[in-house]
């Protein structure tokens, strides 16, 4: 059983970082790898609760408590077997996770210090990895049935896993030249080196995966022949639909982008696929509009691509740095200031902020950016932002990012001819089975729920994967962590 003493013996501990001076000289990983004694200290702080509420903070169930208790005892070869029973891709969420469950930690309550979960996760896979753990596990018998999956990313390989282990032939299409989704060129190697991606892929083929990329579904192939040639289809095309400030006086002029056209580029030029970015940050005044994750991306990228200033804008006031209880009562998520790894090697953060104008030449290039403070509140369920009058003050800008969100999955021929809308959020509503109104057709990740966190997008491939096998009439269930209803931990 865990240690009902850890967490009074050991303080809560995370590996240090790479140096800033030397991480901004390359692409890597902000994170060494961490020692052992470090990884079951941390883990040995489990404290054996009783009611893990951790399991309901992450989507995919993952058996948190379990896999701790196997990192402190040193049997790394059971936790990996218990962290892969419901999580296909532990390498990604490990890196990429915001870690719910931490946030639901029972150690978090009043204040506290959870466990490192996050970091006990990655370094399992990571020791996996580096014993060869990580190996296919191809179906003995093959269905005869065949499922194609429109998508590459989290949701779209973890269920395309999912039913390949099943017994099914499945077909993965991805419209980009390379397979991954957003885990491909829209999160920068910092957080996510590619030889991750790569690893898993060769995995997936090995179990009998086949993929397409530079398939555009709806253009280069017609949805008719794609419906035609498989029994199933599962949609995971993401909510790739960025939003916009087109009413913002002088969005036109050149310089302002959206922070995926920035990223995405940047990726290119990191894997080799392109000599340069037209979208650079070096030398020039930046600033990003946007507090989230995708913000602090384009940060990291503008200090390496050599930024003569970085300004980050948020609309909201600055987060406390501790849990409000009345708010955000535990387990839930709580709404607090997150310095990203990316905020310590430099820059400038201005909240409760908004742009009134974007300022240009006489030949349409961006010059400044106009600001004023604002107040943000709930009118009718609708969010209304107040300009304190004032308060305007101007900022020189070459580059402008919009890192504001995204508005749902993208518009297209796709939707046209499978007859399906979006709903308010963007996404493609489904049945209780994962099943759109176009029979046979199935809907999961971001382009169902919205943008989200890679637990979801895996949770939700994984929960569709198990909804196609029963339409199929595969023997037995596959694991199906949530449904298409569930939500997040709310008060």
């Amino acid at each position: 059983m865990p240690d009902p003493n850890g967490f009074l013996r050991y303080e809560r501990r995370l590996p240090g970082r790479r140096p800033v001076p030397v991480r901004l000289q390359d692409w890597r990983e902000v994170y060494p790898p961490a020692g052992d004694e470090l990884i079951r200290e941390q883990a040995t702080r489990c404290m054996d609760c009783g009611i893990p509420f951790c399991h309901d903070g992450c989507p995919l169930g993952n058996r948190i408590p379990d896999w701790n208790d196997l990192v402190r005892t040193g049997d790394w070869d059971s936790a990996i077997e218990a962290l892969h029973a419901t999580n296909n891709f532990p390498e990604f969420t490990g890196r990429l996770c915001p870690a719910p469950c931490e946030a639901a930690c029972v150690l978090s309550i009043a204040g506290g210090q959870p466990v490192t979960i996050k970091q006990v996760e990655v370094e399992i896979i990571n020791r996996a990895v580096e014993a060869g753990r990580v190996t296919p596990r191809p179906a003995p018998e093959r269905s005869g049935k065949s499922v194609g999956v429109v998508g590459s990313g989290p949701a779209g390989l973890a269920a395309a896993q999912q039913l390949a282990r099943a017994g099914h032939d499945v077909t993965v299409y991805e419209r980009d030249d390379e397979l991954g989704g957003l885990l491909r060129y829209g999160i920068p190697d910092f957080k996510l080196e590619k030889q991750h991606i790569e690893r898993r892929l060769e995995q997936l083929r090995a179990e009998g995966v086949r993929f397409r990329t530079g398939v555009h579904v709806g253009v280069t192939v017609s949805v008719e022949d794609l419906r035609a040639s498989h029994d199933a289809l599962l949609l995971a095309c993401g909510a790739l639909a960025a939003r916009d400030t087109p009413e913002t006086p002088g969005r036109s002029l050149r310089g302002i982008h959206l922070a995926m056209e920035h990223l995405v580029e940047s990726n290119r030029v990191v894997a080799g696929k392109q000599p340069s970015a037209a979208i650079t940050a070096e030398g020039k005044h930046v600033i990003i509009i946007g507090g989230g994750d995708t913000a602090a991306d384009c940060l990291g990228v503008a200090h390496r691509q050599g930024a003569r200033s970085v300004l980050q804008l948020d609309q909201y006031p600055v987060p406390p740095a501790d849990r409000d209880e009345d708010r955000d009562p535990w387990p839930t998520w709580p709404w607090i200031l997150r310095n990203y790894p990316a905020h310590e090697e430099g820059g400038d953060r201005a909240f409760a902020v908004a742009v009134t104008s974007f300022e240009g030449d006489a030949e349409g290039n961006l010059t400044a950016v106009r600001i004023a403070e604002v107040q943000v509140s709930r009118v009718d369920g609708r969010r209304v932002v107040s300009v304190v009058e004032g308060t305007e003050r101007e900022y020189p800008a070459d580059l402008v990012l919009l890192a504001i969100g995204f508005e749902g999955t993208e518009k297209g021929p796709l939707l046209t001819t499978l007859g399906l809308t979006r709903n308010r959020r963007g996404g493609i509503d489904t049945g209780p089975d994962w099943q759109s109104s176009a029979l046979g057709v199935f809907v999961a990740g971001d382009m169902h729920r919205g943008a989200s966190l890679i637990v979801w997008a895996i949770a939700e491939g994984r929960s569709a994967a198990a909804s196609i096998h029963a339409y199929l009439g595969g023997d037995g269930a596959l694991p199906s962590p949530v449904e298409p209803s569930a939500v997040a931990l709310s008060a």
